[in-house]
């Protein structure tokens, strides 16, 4: 009786042991980072409020009311009007959508580009120099001038291209999406120089499994962790280069706002009402802020050293 009874709490720890995947320890690890799983809520608040906000506040972004111009706050306009009597609220509606679009549309694009860089310098020794090569370049150049080169040179014939919209979003998620990529690259080719050295590795090679399998199916997963914590900070820092952009005027048109163009527009009224530029750029910096602590609770939930 007295073996049995010991033998049991064993037999279900190793059950407990063998239900536990990946994805449960990292949920686990991750729910104790408290800063992260507050910036969820908030981000959530945020994002829903972007996303059906509208539905519920039906007030036109564009609608002129100059007898409500340079409010403060009022019933009609909780957070204000602008210099044309429009409403503040429904415009930071209308433009964190298109905001939180180009955020998420050049991570992609630099996730992608760094990624498959990484992959090729990190597994060809051969291409690992004249890769890296060129990321270092792209690192050396300046990017704040680079990007107001770039803005200027390609915004007319994409806009007579794509249209006013279209053509400034094409541009602007291909400029910021092109030029943030190098730190996820010299990221992943670390992480690769580290994976295949591994026996399983090895193995896969031995039984002669093309060098784009062992890529695909070996490789890529086993780096995914670090990629998915660069994306977070990359969402953050492309939707600080996008409200750079339209805060210096480079950005959407003035009929198409976006938080930094809400910025701009009303840094020449500052004096007058101030709401103006601390609603816009409220939201910007809590996005910001909880997509950071977000990132932090993934690098701690995603490193294996830090999970018990």
């Amino acid at each position: 009786m007295t073996a049995v009874a010991k033998a049991k709490p064993k037999n279900l720890e190793d059950t407990e042991l063998q239900a536990r995947t990946f994805v449960g320890d990292a949920w686990r690890q991750f729910r104790r980072h408290r800063l992260a799983m507050i910036a969820i809520g908030v981000l959530a608040v945020i994002i829903i409020g972007v996303a059906i906000g509208p539905l519920f506040w039906t007030l036109d972004p564009e609608y002129i009311d100059i007898v409500a111009a340079y409010q403060l706050s009022s019933p009609e306009h909780p957070w204000g009007t602008d210099s044309l009597g429009r409403d503040t609220l429904a415009r930071a509606l209308q433009g964190g959508r298109v905001s939180l679009m180009i955020g998420i549309s050049a991570m992609l694009v630099s996730i992608t580009i760094g990624t498959v860089v990484g992959l090729m310098a990190g597994y060809f020794r051969r291409l690992d120099n004249p890769l890296m090569r060129l990321t270092d370049i792209f690192i050396a150049l300046p990017q704040l001038p680079l990007l107001l080169v770039l803005m200027m040179l390609f915004r007319e014939p994409l806009k007579a291209a794509f249209g006013v919209e279209g053509g400034v979003f094409l541009l602007m998620v291909s400029v910021i999406g092109g030029l943030q990529w190098m730190p996820t690259a010299r990221l992943v080719r670390g992480e690769v120089l580290t994976v295949k050295s591994r026996e399983f590795i090895t193995a896969a090679d031995a039984l002669g499994s093309q060098d784009g399998r062992i890529l695909r199916w070996h490789i890529l997963p086993n780096v995914m962790s670090p990629v998915i914590v660069a994306a977070t900070f990359s969402i953050a820092s492309a939707i600080i280069t996008e409200s750079a952009l339209s805060f210096l005027g480079l950005g959407f048109p003035p009929d198409f706002p976006t938080w930094g163009r809400l910025l701009f527009d009303g840094k020449d009224y500052l004096t007058i009402t101030w709401t103006l530029v601390f609603w816009p750029g409220m939201l910007i910096s809590m996005t910001v802020l909880c997509v950071n602590f977000i990132g932090d609770g993934l690098r701690d939930a995603l490193d294996p050293r830090l999970r018990k």
